[in-house]
């Protein structure tokens, strides 16, 4: 089976091959394609749709059999404080599409301020924390976790929990 991963970020892609690695038969490839939505999703709706527009576009790119795409974004919740890294999944062979979700983690307000003004996520992240592309490591997953969990990890749950009716016989087809 091809898949596509609607990413060149090797954090996604990485992501994408931990998801699938104990599925047999499995090619994994990178195709680049626009999210559809703003660098910086907000709100589970808008991230929601940036991995389904990724996970179509990565499959009409080519002759493949699932397309996947992933996005990461932040999040009021209601009737909770805080601003929240959010992130989502979505996998589909042109029938049928699936998602999933990794991951909720509260940021501190020093990051949430400068995102709700408009920042990206990233540039505020290695600015706050003195790092240097934190998204292409272990992301602000793994700095607000301790390294308990990190981007990669995050991200290929989101996409075994989106994969879910594609690799096993508990869906309806």
């Amino acid at each position: 089976m091809r898949v596509s991963v609607g990413s060149g970020n090797p954090v996604k892609i990485a992501a994408v091959e931990d998801a699938l690695a104990d599925v047999p038969g499995i090619a994994v490839e990178s195709v680049d394609v626009d999210s559809g939505v703003p660098e910086q999703p907000r709100g589970r709706a808008e991230t929601i749709e940036g991995a389904e527009t990724r996970a179509r576009r990565a499959l009409d790119a080519g002759a493949y059999d699932l397309g996947v795409g992933v996005e990461g974004g932040v999040a009021d919740l209601a009737s909770r404080p805080g601003l929240y890294l959010i992130m989502w999944a979505a996998a589909t062979d042109g029938e049928r599409t699936a998602r999933g979700a990794g991951p909720t983690i509260r940021l501190p307000e020093s990051m949430a301020e400068p995102v709700r003004e408009g920042r990206e996520l990233g540039p505020v992240v290695d600015e706050v924390l003195g790092t240097e592309n934190a998204g292409e490591g272990s992301g602000a997953a793994g700095l607000l976790t301790g390294e308990a969990i990190d981007r990669q990890s995050s991200l290929a749950h989101a996409v075994a929990a989106a994969l879910g009716p594609f690799v096993t016989p508990h869906y309806d087809r």
